[in-house]
């Protein structure tokens, strides 16, 4: 019996808001680059208040919004669970999540007081994106936005790595494994972030627990995770935590294991200008492609097609006539 929805993903709900600034801006204000830091609101609001540059883009997001509105754009179904405030920008995060055709836990008569989180990306020169977030009340997330049904109906379970940092958000994604477990429902995970490997790797591993069915880590992440530096080692690590998984390479494209053998992902020739959201793209159009028949070969050629289109702009965020552009190219 085919299920309602391809994905479930939980994570943090952000309002992501994109400024560019220079190396220099960063080195003066200790912010430690390529890397996403929490900080508290007021640091956050002076940051955003010495950029001088404007912002380039507004958008509902968070690493599991960002891949579910990927995947709701190349055409599948996605549920995503998450906490927003009643403020304005809650408000804006239900009503932008609606528009990309994500069903959700949030009801806008029913959001509670507090602030929501934001996401101040910081992007240089060179394409790399560096993040300082406020997680405002998404700090709290909790068993109790957790959707049992939707997670029931779902193909893929998908856990955003950002989560461990809140003691309820780690608590939250224990219990959907194991209702996403007992209900035949695989179950994905994304490591987020090569800070949430090296600070909370503890915390991984008691997730992970015996496998889990797929696992998105970045080349940093994967080294980490495994202790292993050489690339090839650390891969085979990876078989002993799950089942299928996906190394990104950035510019060198990607490695899958299919559970069987390895697949290496040719990447895309372009011209990088931000790498803000290129994970979570490659992850959505994966998860997409693998769960609407194509093949893990196939599903990584589009992710690779995907994210080299995200690259090229500013924003984590195709438009919804590039995707369907992106899936003709794969498909002519």
């Amino acid at each position: 019996m085919k299920k309602k929805y391809n994905v479930t993903g939980i994570g943090n709900a952000l309002v992501d808001i994109e400024f560019e600034v220079s190396d220099d801006f960063l080195d003066k204000h200790g912010i430690e680059k390529g890397l996403m830091t929490l900080v508290d609101e007021e640091r956050q609001t002076e940051l955003m208040r010495v950029i001088k540059t404007k912002t380039s883009k507004m958008q509902c997001g968070g690493s599991a919004a960002n891949s579910m509105i990927a995947l709701s754009q190349f055409g599948g179904n996605a549920y995503y669970c998450c906490k927003v405030a009643d403020d304005e920008l809650g408000r804006f995060f239900v009503d932008d999540l609606r528009d990309a055709g994500v069903d959700n836990n949030l009801e806008a008569n029913r959001l509670e007081k507090g602030i929501t989180g934001k996401c101040l990306v910081m992007v240089t020169a060179d394409a790399e994106r560096t993040m300082n977030t406020f997680l405002g009340i998404t700090q709290d997330l909790s068993v109790n936005e957790v959707n049992e049904n939707a997670i029931r109906n779902s193909e893929y379970l998908y856990l955003e790595g950002y989560l461990v940092t809140s003691p309820s958000g780690k608590e939250a994604m224990h219990y959907s494994k194991k209702i996403a477990e007992d209900n035949g429902t695989k179950v994905a995970l994304t490591f987020s972030d090569p800070s949430m490997v090296k600070y909370f790797k503890s915390a991984f591993d008691g997730l992970i627990g015996h496998s889990v069915d797929m696992l998105f880590a970045n080349e940093d992440e994967a080294r980490l995770f495994t202790g292993k530096d050489d690339l090839m080692e650390a891969r085979e690590e990876l078989k002993r935590v799950a089942k299928y998984f996906v190394i990104t390479q950035g510019k060198n494209g990607a490695m899958i294991f299919d559970g069987d053998t390895f697949v290496d992902i040719e990447p895309y020739p372009t011209k990088a200008l931000d790498s803000n959201g290129a994970g979570d793209m490659f992850a959505g159009a994966f998860l997409y492609g693998i769960t609407n028949g194509h093949s893990f070969a196939s599903s990584g050629k589009l992710a690779s097609m995907a994210s080299s289109k995200i690259v090229s702009q500013f924003g984590p965020r195709l438009k919804w006539h590039e995707a369907k552009q992106v899936l003709t190219r794969l498909n002519p």
